[in-house]
């Protein structure tokens, strides 16, 4: 060290650290200097000098000193320095704590203003309009309002683009509504875009065929896409569809009028077809024939549960121009189908890349090898509910460059077919081998090598533990798994956790549901996985102190622990405080919870969009009334078993939970029967049953819990389950 810095750095720390903590410099400095018993008091007296005579002082004592003096000296700087530094961060952490708890308190005071200013106005606006309704019936007839009203904003206005993109939110209902408004809506409603896809079923309660006919007519010219799943309809609304010339996708699935003969028309005027569904229909081989002659471009083609047709049929593919385009293929529960029906698909359709044929009990190796013999690029397999598949039909698909596999329930699967996977499909993404009883942890051991996979579902492979899943996590596949379900996987503890923790820096949705052995040690370790936006412990041993640990995870947006009978309100309500990005939440059967949580989820969690509180007896009509009034979000509610909730609870629902979507409802006794009609037609799907809830809820009919389930009897017989589906609904394909 030079003098000129030693100078400095006496300059800074004297003048900025020393003068604060001298007493402790002192202490260090007078035992360490024994050469010179003066020093410590001359630096004591310096201390009192300015900065400049302090530095002329220092510098005269540095020259007198011997190298020895020099080296102790520079020590005890140093030494002061560390010291200094570690008093510096220790206020510097002090005083962020302090901040932070202050302003975490801050904001918590300010939510919970919100929260009772927001109820407050709710309750404001409900008495308003009840007194309006008794002053002005009238008024309350006709839909006018004196509380409330929302200022008008013509959206005619509006760029045609944005017009285009609020009304494509908008069901075929809506649509029509919206043009009786007045003339310039009618105008906006006829925009050629929102004509391009036009879904039926959404209306096929109320529409009437003249309806449907005199649409096709007008907008012939415009239509891509036609959605008629579920619809009855005549042969001359089927002839209509001809009309569309540019129609790309058709959907005609579960339509039980549909027959050969509407088929021929509509193949003759719709040849430019690429999508084309007729599950669940009752065509035939005439049907078949048709297809290779007029769809020639078709690469989308659903058969499943169409059992009228049989492989001579399947022949008929490779008619003419055939269905050589053919890129995704559907044959769910076509037991009629042989392996001559395969071997008949493999010379019509060789460019098939993407092959479902899940409830399929007659599918064995022999249909598969069939299948592949001229059938190399399919990439993608989907054999749910096919048990006699083992794993030779697997070794079969070698000359197949598989990226995704999917199987469920196979009891004949083994080890054998993962090892298979590792050596011949390197490129594979994506494996689901859910409930395959004779999976080991060697089947892990094996995956370990595969870089690409992202997504591995094992649920109910109950022959798994942590000494397969940390083999799987020890190799490069750790670095890339971003979905993992191990649900029911019972052997797995939370040193699966750790190992999670430690390799899979990319894991965004963890299930671990039914892991008994997982503690709230494995949940601390669940917090270090910071990509994480999904986890499900249902059925687990977490409680309070693990939801709190939960909590500082602050990026998970769904939660699900249902079942988990050791938490509380407590437990939830301190999760919700850490996690205002919560948007599905599932706390099913777990009858100790009260109208707390729903009270926290009101007041921090109000972007929630998916609840399900089924066999929570204790929550009431005012919990149900503050989430109506925040969680403006809200699609899908269950409240089944929720004995004390009454028809007060839906007319809460339907003013603030405008977006409700899906409403189940089962074994709510309170609730009447007219009240849920009136709610069917709001929302899209329903489920109803004002019966006492079963025994395996664990409560009786007042909430009480089941001592001895043989003396508590329903009061009611019957246990029908009332499902509607509401004219509002969107069904959607998914491919």
């Amino acid at each position: 060290m030079t003098p000129e810095l030693m100078i400095k750095a006496c300059t800074f720390y004297t003048g900025h650290l020393v003068k604060t903590h001298f007493c402790t410099w002192r202490d260090m400095v007078i035992p360490l200097i024994n050469e010179d018993e003066l020093l410590a008091e001359k630096m004591e007296k310096a201390m009192e000098y300015d900065n400049f005579r302090l530095q002329k002082y220092i510098f005269r004592l540095w020259q007198s000193y011997t190298e020895g003096q020099k080296k102790q000296l520079t020590d005890i700087l140093l030494r002061m320095q560390k010291m200094c530094h570690r008093y510096k961060l220790i206020a510097i952490l002090t005083k962020w704590r302090d901040k932070a708890r202050q302003e975490y308190k801050k904001r918590e005071d300010e939510l919970m203003l919100k929260h009772e200013l927001q109820l407050l106005k709710w309750r404001s606006k409900l008495k308003l309009k009840v007194v309006a309704k008794e002053l002005f019936p009238e008024q309350s007839a006709s839909g006018t309002s004196l509380a409330g009203e929302i200022p008008e904003c013509d959206i005619s206005l509006l760029p045609e683009r944005v017009i285009s993109q609020i009304f494509a939110y908008l069901t075929l209902r809506d649509i029509v509504i919206c043009g009786q408004v007045c003339h310039s809506w009618v105008l906006m409603t006829q925009a050629s875009s929102l004509w391009n896809s036009i879904d039926f079923s959404a209306v096929k309660n109320i529409i009437t065929d003249k309806c449907i006919v005199s649409t096709l007519q007008r907008w012939r010219l415009n239509v891509l896409r036609l959605n008629f799943r579920g619809c009855v309809l005549r042969l001359k609304t089927l002839r209509s569809v001809s009309l569309c010339r540019n129609l790309q996708e058709l959907n005609v699935s579960d339509c039980p009028t549909l027959t050969d003969e509407s088929m021929r028309y509509i193949s003759e005027g719709c040849p430019g077809v690429l999508y084309l569904n007729l599950s669940n229909t009752t065509i035939t081989n005439r049907t078949m024939r048709i297809l290779p002659r007029y769809f020639q471009n078709l690469q989308n083609l659903s058969l499943a549960y169409c059992r009228k047709f049989t492989d001579k049929g399947l022949q008929y593919l490779n008619l003419g121009n055939g269905c050589h385009k053919l890129i995704y293929l559907d044959l769910s529960g076509c037991t009629q189908i042989s392996v001559q029906g395969f071997r008949n698909i493999a010379n019509s359709c060789t460019g098939i890349m993407h092959l479902t044929i899940n409830d399929m009990p007659t599918l064995t190796d022999n249909c598969v090898k069939a299948l592949v013999e001229k059938c190399s690029r399919i990439t993608s397999i989907v054999f749910i509910g096919a048990p006699h598949i083992s794993d030779g039909g697997l070794k079969a698909l070698s000359t197949c460059n598989l990226r995704k596999i999917r199987f469920e329930g196979n009891k004949r699967i083994t080890d054998a077919c993962f090892k298979f996977i590792d050596k011949n499909y390197p490129n594979i993404n994506h494996i689901y081998m859910a409930d395959c009883k004779r999976i080991t942890d060697g089947s892990l051991k094996s995956l370990s090598s595969l870089k690409q996979l992202t997504v591995l579902n094992l649920a109910n492979c109950i022959r798994i533990g942590d000494t397969g899943l940390r083999q799987f996590l020890d190799g490069p596949v750790s670095t890339r798994i971003r979905e993992l379900n191990l649900s029911n996987c019972i052997h797995l503890s939370d040193i699966s956790i750790v190992k999670l923790s430690e390799r899979c820096p990319n894991l965004n949705y963890l299930s671990l549901r039914n892991c008994e052995y997982l503690t709230d040690l494995g949940i601390e370790y669940i917090v270090n996985i910071f990509s994480l936006l999904s986890v499900d412990l249902s059925g687990t041993h977490i409680s309070n102190e693990g939801l709190m640990i939960l909590s500082r995870h602050k990026k998970l947006k769904e939660l699900s622990l249902s079942e988990c009978y050791k938490i509380t309100d407590v437990g939830v309500q301190a999760f919700c405080k850490g996690s205002l990005i919560l948007e599905h939440l599932d706390v099913s059967y777990c009858p100790q919870l009260t109208d707390e949580i729903i009270k926290a989820l009101a007041i921090y969690c109000i972007h929630l969009t998916s609840l399900s509180i089924a066999g929570c007896p204790k929550i009431t009509d005012s919990a149900m009334e503050m989430l109506s009034a925040k969680c403006h979000y809200l699609h899908i509610l269950d409240i089944s078993g929720c004995i004390l909730l009454t028809d007060q609870m839906l007319e809460d629902l339907q003013r603030g939970c405008r977006q409700l979507r899906i409403l189940k409802m089962q074994y709510c006794r309170c609730i009447s029967k007219e009240a849920a009609k009136r709610m069917s037609s709001i929302v899209q799907q329903q489920e109803y049953n004002p019966n006492d809830p079963p025994l395996w809820f664990g409560y009786d009919y007042e909430g009480k819990p089941l001592k001895r389930q043989h003396e508590i009897t329903p009061l009611k017989g019957d246990e029908e389950v009332i499902v509607t589906e509401s004219t509002h609904s969107r069904e959607e394909e998914v491919v």
